[in-house]
């Protein structure tokens, strides 16, 4: 979905601190979401897509993207997990970097980072048995069978998430993260750190993201 000259005005003053950003890739993405475009034709809104993304959350993204480039093979979809919002709302992004398109999907954090369950990530770590999700940049590896179904193995490549493999924090599907439990309970469940899909989204996400792309997960501070 492009962007309508009202979101544009929305996205106020995100073209300067983006502009200053020098990586190729995501200033494909950045011009594609900010550039004035025509009026679309009026449709029936898509279920799940948000075009618009904090600027100053895709700045740090591209600051990580930039930092590991040599390690990230397929640059045409990244995604971006934006923890300052709420369990309740869809919050990893996945971005189209030829097009400018993006979905957004539910995602669950780490029990660890929201210990008494109020739908809201506290804090990160990366401790073993934490139990908690990780900031930082990570690169998708390679998929596999796992205890929820097919899933995909995650590398971290910050100090802050370089336990993600010992610690087996990966992308899967999980009951907890289904729409359903939303509806039911007002936020998802809880993960012991991962990356927790609906099976819908998880589809999509396995489809587009597979091994080799970059995966940022990160909360602005108030």
């Amino acid at each position: 979905m492009l962007l309508s000259r009202r979101q544009i005005i929305e996205a106020g003053a995100a073209t300067a601190a983006l502009g200053a950003m020098s990586s190729p890739l995501f200033a494909q993405v950045s011009d594609r979401l900010l550039a004035p475009r025509p009026a679309p034709v009026p449709a029936q809104p898509r279920v799940g897509v948000d075009p618009i993304l904090d600027p100053r959350m895709v700045a740090r993204a591209r600051a990580a993207f930039d930092r590991h480039r040599a390690s990230i093979q397929n640059i045409d979809v990244v995604a971006i997990a934006d923890f300052t919002k709420a369990s309740s709302d869809p919050r990893f992004y996945l971005l189209d970097t030829n097009n400018g398109h993006v979905t957004r999907h539910l995602v669950a954090h780490g029990r660890g980072s929201d210990p008494e369950h109020t739908g809201f990530l506290q804090r990160f770590s990366n401790l073993p048995g934490s139990e908690a999700s990780s900031n930082g940049a990570y690169v998708t590896t390679e998929f596999y069978p796992g205890h929820y179904g097919r899933a995909m193995r995650v590398r971290g490549l910050d100090y802050s998430n370089s336990n993600a493999e010992s610690r087996a924090i990966v992308v899967h599907s999980a009951w907890y993260a289904e729409p359903g439990v939303l509806a039911s309970m007002g936020r998802l469940g809880r993960s012991e750190g991962c990356f927790a899909l609906s099976h819908a989204s998880l589809d999509e996400v396995l489809q587009r993201l597979g091994p080799g792309h970059f995966l940022y997960a990160d909360r602005l501070e108030a």
